[in-house]
């Protein structure tokens, strides 16, 4: 099982954020953010979205660290990209 992890560097609610992702499955990733205690909420579409201060649990319990763009290469090379829907 591997998880990866990029920086906590996306702004949002006074905090700054980090995409937990796996490049084999949903089921994969939900069980490492469950294990982790991540609450299902923090799911978004694809990812989950880490706070900063929990950004080493994450690495101690497993997840490797990437960069931004390696996250987003990961998931479409996975085919688990899914893109955020813009509705008119």
């Amino acid at each position: 099982m591997t998880v990866y992890i990029d920086p906590p560097a996306w702004p949002g609610h006074g905090r700054l954020w980090s995409h937990l992702v796996s490049d084999v499955s949903y089921d994969e990733l939900h069980l490492f953010a469950a294990d982790l205690g991540v609450p299902p909420r923090a799911f978004e579409r694809d990812h989950y979205d880490l706070p900063s201060h929990r950004y080493a649990d994450a690495v101690r319990a497993g997840a490797v660290e990437v960069s931004s763009r390696e996250v987003v290469r990961l998931l479409y090379g996975a085919g688990l990209r899914r893109r955020k829907y813009v509705g008119r």
